[in-house]
């Protein structure tokens, strides 16, 4: 089951500010462009896993993320 579709708006929600990305991507906006399967839910044994959400930005740059740093808009 994948939350996020191609076209949703969202925001990258990254509270963590020891993560490396929370600076560069925390509160950016984007639009999902494409989502990408792969067996990362095999190995941690969660479904949601098994997606990456490739996210355009409003700079034009495109980032990957899992579920979990998405937020709807």
């Amino acid at each position: 089951m994948k939350r996020f579709d191609i076209g949703d708006p969202v925001r990258i929600d990254i509270p963590d500010e020891t993560d490396p990305d929370h600076e560069r991507l925390h509160g950016r906006r984007g639009t999902v462009i494409e989502i990408i399967s792969d067996d990362a839910g095999a190995v941690t044994g969660d479904h949601r896993e098994s997606y990456l959400f490739r996210v355009e930005l409003a700079n034009g740059d495109s980032v990957d993320v899992r579920w979990r740093d998405l937020r709807p808009v």
